[in-house]
């Protein structure tokens, strides 16, 4: 009985609630940001792109706060104007994240690890440089990981690693901080089609072999569909939220994944191989691997 009770659904109105989102200047953490604003949240908006944020915050009357979540000096600053701006903070969405395109064995190395630092790293500084607020306002912690941590498919290595470790820390996360009064979420969501994915596309080798992915495997869906999605997910205080349904599905099947991921791509990988060599001979490996679209681009130090 008590166990039932500790996963009773709460519903919370965001209201007036100080919500702190990385990585807000576009894409799903502005439609988060957005949707959370018009039912009446103050928003705390962290990340780079520091005009392209500023805007978003201004459009939500919320304040910006120009920080890379890697770096903890500059989040200790960001997270510190927070609370000394807004009072304190009642939902952390740590959205912040980053992609670059290629195989293990040619990859920059230092584009895969700054996918992981960012996507990974990212959001264990963020969670720890918030929690101590959180445990104060009994609060909710969100993170964002994606279906790439239930599938993993070629040419995402660095990508599907920290998504994987995202969803591994918050679900310790969780078990964690209960007693404290904070609920941990995970977000899971397939091809948004944001500037991030976008730019996953126009990658000469990697963009072909995502579109040629099976079915629904290769949809996109609109940025929308997740903002919907989280907001309801804040307002619940959710365990999971996924998008699209269906990837809440997929999860209870993922022991099998693997081997459906190598037999689907057995003919693909060869070719997708010997291109990304070519790409890597003609436009370097740095270039080649550069992490996509212009958060991406933000990202690189």
């Amino acid at each position: 009985m008590a166990f039932r009770e500790q996963l009773r659904e709460v519903t919370v109105d965001v209201n007036g609630k100080v919500v702190l989102i990385t990585g807000a200047a576009r894409g799903i953490g502005a439609d988060v940001a957005r949707r959370l604003a018009a039912q009446g949240a103050r928003l705390a908006l962290v990340g780079l792109e520091g005009e392209q944020l500023a805007a978003v915050a201004a459009e939500c009357g919320g304040r910006a706060w120009e920080a890379d979540v890697t770096d903890w000096q500059a989040l200790e600053t960001a997270v510190g104007g927070v609370v000394e701006h807004f009072g304190g903070i009642d939902v952390v969405v740590a959205n912040a994240g980053i992609a670059s395109a290629g195989f293990v064995r040619s990859i920059d190395p230092a584009a895969f690890e700054r996918v992981v630092e960012v996507n990974l790293l990212g959001v264990w500084r963020t969670v720890r440089t918030c929690l101590p607020h959180l445990v104060a306002s009994r609060g909710y912690c969100l993170v964002v990981s994606s279906l790439a941590a239930i599938v993993q498919i070629p040419g995402n290595a660095a990508y599907s690693a920290a998504k994987a470790g995202v969803e591994a820390f918050a679900n310790s996360l969780r078990a964690e901080v209960r007693h404290l009064g904070v609920d941990v979420g995970i977000a899971y969501f397939s091809w948004i089609d944001t500037d991030m994915v976008n730019g996953a596309d126009e990658h000469p080798v990697f963009g072909p072999m995502r579109k040629a992915l099976p079915g629904l495997a290769s949809r996109k869906y609109d940025v929308s569909d997740v903002g919907r999605a989280v907001v309801k997910g804040i307002g619940k205080r959710s365990r999971a939220i996924h998008v699209p349904g269906w990837v809440g599905r997929i999860k209870v099947l993922r022991a099998f994944t693997p081997v459906v991921v190598e037999r689907r791509s057995a003919g693909i990988v060869p070719r997708g191989d010997r291109a990304m060599l070519a790409d890597i001979a003609e436009r370097g490996a740095e270039e080649s691997s550069r992490p996509v679209g212009p958060g991406g681009r933000a990202a690189i130090r």
